[in-house]
């Protein structure tokens, strides 16, 4: 986000995370919303914390994110735990298998049965 480097408490790091997610510019920030932003964060795959949810709240209203009133954030919590309860749940693949390493020297190749492609 070119602008959002410019906007308070935005870093490098979650700069890049809006740019990624479509959030060019304060603008595009404030028409999603603080909650859709972070949101939009975490459906592409990265862990934002709150402290990312608190500081784009602040942004919008160009002050310090720990100076967001504890009612306000207390809202944009029960709002972002509402929106990822709605989120499917992650898929996770059980680990896999042990790997098993054949070496074929002169004696095993020797043991191998032919086949008709010998």
């Amino acid at each position: 986000m070119n602008e959002a480097a410019k906007l308070r408490n935005i870093g490098p790091k979650s700069s890049a995370w809006l740019r990624q997610v479509g959030l060019r510019t304060r603008e595009d920030l404030a028409e999603a919303g603080p909650v859709e932003a972070f949101m939009r964060i975490k459906r592409a795959g990265f862990k934002p914390t709150l402290n990312l949810l608190y500081s784009i709240e602040g942004a919008l209203h160009d002050c310090h994110w720990q100076d967001v009133a504890p009612e306000r954030r207390a809202e944009l919590v029960e709002a972002a735990e509402a929106a990822i309860a709605g989120l499917p749940a992650p898929r996770h693949k059980p680990p896999a298998g042990p790997v098993r390493t054949t070496v074929l020297t002169a004696d095993t190749v020797a043991e191998r049965p032919a086949s008709d492609s010998d």
